[in-house]
């Protein structure tokens, strides 16, 4: 399918999840608006993804909720019956998103080139972005606005927040004051660095000179896993766990002087941000899944997991596996990154 992009109207943007893909999700929409000021564009969005990006300008939303299972696919083909886009980007490599992806009626379907097409989505499409060897998940992203003729890719964010949620984050931080947020925990709990390690780092910071805030959403993992942090620091630490909605938690993102985090949503909410973040990786390749403006502040135990589970030539994107690969991170090793970002950032 030949696609000509001086003639596009409208386009449709299929990705659900999760935050950080959606983090750089809005990179690549948004190089599209640079470009075509005047294209409506259509963004199908996972539910709690849209608490985080439903202020965003010129963009209309439609809610995936997954949750109602197989309701949930036809309330999107009720929700854009009739309605006929001149592309989609089909964006999102997974079963639910190919059969989701069926809802939505689009002259040019552009998906992943072909090593990447997985879960069907190959069989739903009619054009691909150009192949990537090595691509960080925002990279290959941009491939899609670079599909159709996108020429300036450079990664920039605009993610409006309530005039209140700004206001929230000017309470906890004040202007010049020095902030480490600890969002201490991923999606898995394999993935989260050990408490007590946290609590180190957490300490030394306060040494520093830095008050730290632990944040994050208001799952039993994240509220555990902050209590045991604070409960092995003998500094005080201001516990805002599960006390911040999305936007709230990306002001106060923007606040603060530097973050840590796992692989984990809020790692890349701060990167639009501009905030440093000190990534934390084991499981996953940060080339690929690291905060996209902070690789240079990275630890990570990867090489060190993933060469000892295989041997040759290791296929990107391929994930260490073991419930105990984040304690390969010693408290040096992220307390001598902590030291660089500060000298380096907030001197």
């Amino acid at each position: 399918m030949s696609l000509n992009p001086n003639t596009m109207n409208s386009l449709c943007l299929l990705r659900l999840s999760a935050i950080g893909d959606v983090c750089h999700a809005v990179a690549m929409v948004q190089a599209i608006q640079r470009q075509y000021p005047q294209l409506k564009i259509t963004w199908v969005i996972g539910k709690l993804e849209y608490q985080l990006l439903k202020h965003l300008p010129g963009i209309e939303f439609v809610i995936f909720d997954k949750s109602q299972g197989w309701r949930s696919y036809f309330n999107l083909h009720k929700a854009l019956k009739g309605r006929r886009f001149d592309v989609l980007l089909h964006m999102q490599v997974a079963l639910r998103a190919t059969l989701a992806s069926l809802a939505i009626s689009a002259k040019v379907r552009v998906g992943f080139d072909r090593a990447r097409a997985k879960e069907g989505q190959w069989l739903v499409t009619n054009h691909r972005v150009e192949p990537l060897a090595e691509p960080h998940v925002l990279d290959g992203f941009m491939g899609f606005a670079k599909a159709i003729g996108v020429s300036d890719i450079t990664p920039r964010w605009n993610i409006p927040v309530p005039q209140a949620d700004t206001e929230f984050a000017q309470r906890q931080i004040a202007d010049g004051e020095k902030v480490l947020v600890i969002c201490a925990a991923a999606s898995k709990a394999e993935r989260n660095w050990l408490p007590e390690r946290y609590a180190a780092v957490a300490q030394h910071a306060v040494n520093k000179g830095y008050r730290v805030i632990l944040c994050g959403g208001p799952t039993a993992l994240e509220k555990t896993l902050a209590d045991d942090i604070a409960n092995a620091c003998s500094a005080k630490l201001d516990n805002l766990v599960g006390k911040t909605s999305l936007t709230q938690l990306l002001a106060l993102l923007k606040r603060a002087s530097l973050v840590l985090a796992p692989d984990t949503g809020p790692a890349h909410m701060a990167v639009t941000q501009g905030t440093p973040v000190i990534g934390l990786y084991a499981h996953s390749n940060p080339g690929r899944t690291g905060p996209y403006l902070s690789q240079q502040y990275v630890v990570s135990a990867y090489q060190e997991a993933i060469a000892s589970q295989q041997s040759g030539d290791v296929k990107w994107g391929t994930r260490a596996k073991g419930e105990h690969l984040m304690a390969l991170i010693s408290v040096d090793a992220v307390i001598e990154k902590f030291d660089q970002v500060i000298q380096q950032t907030h001197s």
